[in-house]
């Protein structure tokens, strides 16, 4: 290839040094379905094919409820208690939440979950209040500001609440009260933008523990509503009001900047809207004045699909035959070759840190007898390094280097998290759900666990933010023995054993940092199975029953079987990527020490440009 020239000042990058990459190249806004009752401070929930508008101004507080499903509402069953200028949280329209309100001349701290049937009342705010905002999961929710006073709003409240799925908690105090702001994200990753508290330009981010003010809105505004998976790096906000009107500005937050977009058709604000995503929403009802008109129009905004960037190598170029060549891996075509033994055999040492040249195994068993010892790989041979404080088994250790991993979970039932700093273990916060033979994704900082099994297969999903463990939304299928591959915000579970016949799954589940999707199964149903890689581009292989080889490539849309590990085993461990990974330990009749290098071949392809 030496004809062929690189090409000057263009940089190879990956997704995360990329700019360009992971972002939304547009969108636009279009009419949808009308509400078959007009109104506004109306609360939302859920996503663009299966949402809530809940209560209003009509012209006089309601309890309307309506479903969308992309298409068109429909009434469905009321809550208990009417109000107007609630919150509403929840990943879709079967799991839905509705918290405090106006019901002139009181307001209220009601708090209302709604299973797809019936609303049922459940645990209160401590603060009763109304034009509070707020975002979440019927299980993990916030509420932030608001008024404790009817018009003309004259005492704010800075109070912020956390809901656990069974009670209210006060937590730090956001630092400019007020309300009929905009929030999106989660319970520990929101957004507090805009406010009817000065020129209405405040944004402010929760990341779990404290709140910080940042880059303020272009356009300054009350009565807007937002919608995003993150509070701290990808939210929507729109419409709005400003004295004398409406507004029609939609913005996007990239977690640095606030970028203007497309605007909607029609100038609203106090309407309800989804809470999840920023590619795909909705906002229904809402005034255009400010309360004397209310409306019935509903418009959802669509972005083009995430786009990613993958380093495949260098891009050259050949002037006489205007030819371009680029030099990528092949995942269709790798192989898995022998690596080094571990020092101790063992299983049940799920997950795995780093990557095939520098990796990290944890715990696990040897025979029945759990396990502290831990081993660090340098792309050859395996050492063994300082112990784990606590014993275990079916474990699942995480993290991007392996001198920086968390090793969480494990059997029996145990709940401890211990975090490794390249030469000692520290125990750190405990998961929420001790439990053993669960998945993981994520880093030291930033990870997630899922499924597992206490007793019994569990669904329950935690998040870490370096100092705790919080749950969020279930999976769809509880399921033991899974695996996992990804980050915190965007994860993979794979496979498992939901505990009952026929004992093992093909299912696979997507993770956007909000809620579980289910997506294209395996083609080999299997459990206690390794895996590694992205949401775009991931690794399963081994597992049972019976024991397995089968290797199989995820590229965002479908698996494809690949070449098998040279041995059959289950109960093994992993780490890498989807181009270059390491399967290590494991279980075939006996506990196994062997390791395998998983590699994607280099071949060059020829681009053309038309």
């Amino acid at each position: 290839m030496a004809e062929y020239k690189g090409i000057k000042g263009f940089k190879v990058q990956t997704v995360s040094t990329d700019p360009a990459a992971n972002q939304y190249v547009g969108g636009t806004w279009s009419s949808g379905g009308d509400l078959n009752t007009s109104r506004y401070g109306n609360a939302g929930a859920g996503t663009l094919t299966s949402g809530l508008s809940i209560d209003g101004f009509n012209p006089s507080v309601n309890a309307f409820v309506e479903e969308y499903n992309g298409t068109s509402w429909s009434e469905i069953a009321e809550n208990n208690t009417a109000r107007a200028f609630g919150v509403g949280a929840g990943a879709n329209a079967e799991a839905a939440l509705f918290f405090s309100g106006n019901i002139p001349p009181s307001l209220s701290a009601a708090n209302e979950s709604y299973n797809g049937t019936a609303w049922t009342e459940i645990a209160d705010l401590a603060t009763a209040r109304r034009n509070a905002c707020g975002a979440g999961t019927q299980t993990a929710a916030i509420c932030i500001g608001g008024a404790n006073n009817n018009p003309p709003d004259t005492n704010r409240l800075d109070v912020v609440e956390v809901w656990n799925g069974t009670s209210w908690t006060e937590v730090a105090e956001v630092n400019t009260a007020g309300g009929d702001a905009a929030s999106a994200g989660t319970s520990t990753d929101s957004i507090k933008a805009g406010t009817s508290n000065g020129p209405g330009v405040t944004v402010e981010l929760w990341n779990g523990t404290s709140w910080t003010e940042t880059t303020e809105l272009n356009t300054g505004r009350y009565y807007l509503r937002g919608s995003g998976p993150s509070g701290l790096t990808d939210t929507l906000v729109f419409g709005g009001q400003t004295p004398p009107g409406a507004q029609v500005v939609t913005e996007k937050w990239d977690g640095s900047t606030w970028t203007e977009l497309s605007d909607m058709a029609s100038a609203r604000g106090a309407m309800a809207s989804t809470n999840t995503t920023s590619s795909e929403a909705w906002a229904a009802g809402g005034t255009s004045d400010g309360g004397s008109t209310y409306v019935t129009t509903t418009e959802e905004w669509s972005a083009p699909s995430l786009f990613s960037k993958e380093n495949l190598g260098q891009v050259f170029y050949n002037s006489t035959s205007n030819a371009f060549k680029v030099t990528k891996q092949s995942v269709p075509a790798g192989t898995w070759a022998s690596g080094g033994d571990l020092n101790t055999a063992r299983r049940n040492s799920f997950g795995g840190a780093g990557i095939q040249t520098a990796a990290l195994m944890a715990g696990g068993q040897v025979g029945p007898v759990v396990q502290t010892v831990v081993e660090q790989y340098n792309g050859s041979a395996w050492t063994e390094i300082a112990d784990l404080n606590v014993a275990k088994g079916q474990g699942y250790t995480i993290g991007s280097t392996y001198t920086a991993a968390i090793s969480f979970g494990g059997t029996p039932n145990v709940a401890t998290n211990e975090s490794w700093n390249g030469s000692s273990w520290t125990e750190v916060g405990d998961l929420t759900t001790g439990r053993g033979s669960l998945g993981g994704a994520g880093t030291q900082t930033a990870g997630l666990a899922f499924g597992g099994t206490p007793q019994g297969t569990v669904d329950e999903t935690e998040t870490w933010n370096g100092t705790s463990w919080t749950e969020v939304s279930d999976m769809n299928e509880a399921r033991q023995g899974l695996s996992g591959a990804g980050t915190q915000t965007a994860a993979l579970g794979i496979a498992g054993s939901p505990g009952s016949p026929p004992y093992i799954t093909a299912k696979t589940e997507i993770w956007d940092g909000t809620s579980w999707t289910e997506t294209a199964d395996l083609n080999t149903a299997r459990y206690v199975q390794g895996s590694c890689g992205t949401t775009t581009l991931a690794l399963a292989f081994g597992g049972q029953p019976p024991n397995t080889g089968a290797t199989e490539a995820w590229n965002g849309t479908s698996w494809t079987e690949l070449n098998d590990l040279s041995t059959a085993r289950n109960a093994l461990g992993a780490a890498g990527t989807g181009t270059t990974a390491l399967a290590f330990g494991g279980y075939t009749t006996t506990d196994v020490a062997n390791t395998e290098e998983w590699t994607a071949p280099t071949v060059n392809s020829t681009l053309t440009a038309s």
